[in-house]
């Protein structure tokens, strides 16, 4: 079961970045290009949470919290 949770969180979430991408690409205003990046942060996150299930190892989550906050960040820093 744990495989097949691993593959549709990887499938959802490359699926997402697909979208994204096309949005940042595409966006008619600057708003929706700082959403597209959010959302590509986020499903980078989990991306790095499906390899953490995958692999058993805690390492992984840590690049996570480094992912959030660096999304974070960027966030702020185009929404001023």
């Amino acid at each position: 079961m744990t495989a097949a949770l691993v593959t549709l969180l990887v499938a959802g979430a490359l699926a997402a970045i697909a979208l994204a991408v096309l949005r940042m690409l595409r966006g008619p205003t600057q708003a929706d290009r700082i959403i597209a990046l959010d959302v590509v942060f986020s499903a980078s996150i989990a991306l790095a949470a499906a390899a953490a299930l995958h692999t058993g190892r805690a390492l992984f989550l840590d690049i996570a919290i480094g992912l959030a906050l660096v999304g974070f960040v960027a966030t702020i820093v185009w929404a001023r």
